[in-house]
């Protein structure tokens, strides 16, 4: 496969929305267990998707997977500033971490 990158979606907003809206996303592992000892919980998350906006300059490319993960920010209902990070596979958006920017 060599040093080629997969490249970057280009309406990420969208597509996590849609992911959403249609059921295809999934908590990682590691996102289940950071947001339970961050005291993030699921719905805050979704909301931040939905909600906030691109931070571009944050997403890294995941030599290991091979894929690109982004970084969505905002705030949630009660105003807790979030960053949560997804990727995207074949199945939909995978949620790869949050965290409380406030903590």
């Amino acid at each position: 496969m060599g040093n080629t990158r997969h490249p970057k979606v280009s309406n990420l907003l969208e597509q996590a929305r849609s992911c959403i809206d249609s059921g295809r996303y999934l908590d990682t592992a590691h996102s289940s267990e950071r947001g339970g000892q961050r005291f993030i919980s699921r719905p805050e998350i979704l909301y931040v998707l939905r909600h906030g906006y691109h931070e571009k300059r944050k997403d890294q490319y995941n030599t290991h997977y091979c894929t690109w993960d982004y970084a969505i920010r905002g705030r949630t209902v009660d105003g807790r500033e979030l960053h949560v990070v997804v990727a995207f596979d074949d199945n939909g958006m995978l949620i790869i971490t949050a965290i409380d920017l406030e903590a």
